[in-house]
């Protein structure tokens, strides 16, 4: 099934989509509240909700990242093979870890913001992991147990403050300039990951595209890795790299700017689109 968080009649709600209608789940607090309740109760809540809730088109709703208010963003660098070739680091030996803010992203079709201070925005077209119950110590194995669905996520960079220093927290974490969207999609639904195709597009033109196999790490080896630092709890977030093609490795580099529309797509999730817009 595909979940969605969205802002209607200025309160925000959360819904289930169906034939890309929204059917409110009516009472419920957040996406993250839901989770934290467990798959069964969230499945219940579906079944029983899910017959009887408003319903929205997309174009009706505001939508919101998918988990609005998570405890934790997680995000890996440096893990598609080709995407560590282009940048000239060698490939490394542990996942790079890094955060963002929850105010850092936005819903799909929510304009990404360029800042005032840089011009060098950078798409970052990525799989995102939602972690569905509570984990620490999490064996690979045991992993994917702890997914509650998948999303497509626009790790927007400003790569002249990323450079800053060693410490990638400050070009990732501008007011909006990340997308999350459109929606949380379960694990029965989108399928193994490792079959699904990543296309990040800029106005149409195809500027990154890669199979999900292509990562370093696998996803359960980043959740178990991700647990042995931090609890893991429902509503998290683990975004999981990026492929080659980013704006920074063109020559000469490409750039989001104002006017642009940025999408990310991967197969068996959506698309997640937005349009960039100056501050």
């Amino acid at each position: 099934m595909r979940l969605v968080s969205f802002i209607v009649d200025e309160r925000q709600a959360v819904g289930v989509v169906a034939d890309n209608i929204i059917i409110e789940l009516e009472g419920a607090k957040s996406l993250k509240a839901l989770l934290s309740n467990g798959t069964d109760a969230l499945q219940a809540t579906v079944e029983a909700k899910g017959r009887e809730g408003h319903r929205y088109s997309l174009e009706e709703v505001t939508l919101l990242p998918v988990i609005p208010d998570p405890d934790k963003i997680i995000c890996i660098g440096l893990n598609y093979r080709a995407h560590q070739v282009e940048s000239g680091f060698e490939a490394p030996k542990y996942p790079p870890v890094f955060t963002r803010f929850a105010n850092s992203q936005v819903g799909s079709l929510q304009p990404l913001v360029v800042p005032k201070v840089s011009e060098d925005f950078d798409y970052e077209g990525e799989l995102a992991v939602v972690i569905g119950k509570r984990g620490r110590h999490i064996p690979v194995a045991a992993a994917t147990d702890y997914i509650a669905g998948y999303s497509c996520y626009n790790d927007g960079s400003l790569r002249d403050y990323q450079w800053h220093t060693s410490q990638f927290g400050p070009g990732k974490n501008f007011v909006a300039t990340g997308g999350f969207g459109p929606w949380l999609v379960t694990p029965d639904e989108a399928g193994d990951p490792d079959d699904m195709t990543l296309v990040t597009r800029l106005n149409g033109r195809v500027v990154q595209q890669s199979p999900v196999s292509d990562l370093i790490f696998s996803i359960p080896e980043i959740i178990a890795y991700c647990s042995t630092f931090t609890e893991l709890v429902p509503g998290d977030v683990i975004v999981t790299g990026t492929p080659s093609g980013v704006g920074a490795y063109h020559q000469p580099p490409l750039w989001m700017k104002d006017g642009d529309m940025v999408e990310v797509e991967i197969s068996g999730v959506g698309i997640l689109r937005n349009p960039v817009i100056a501050e």
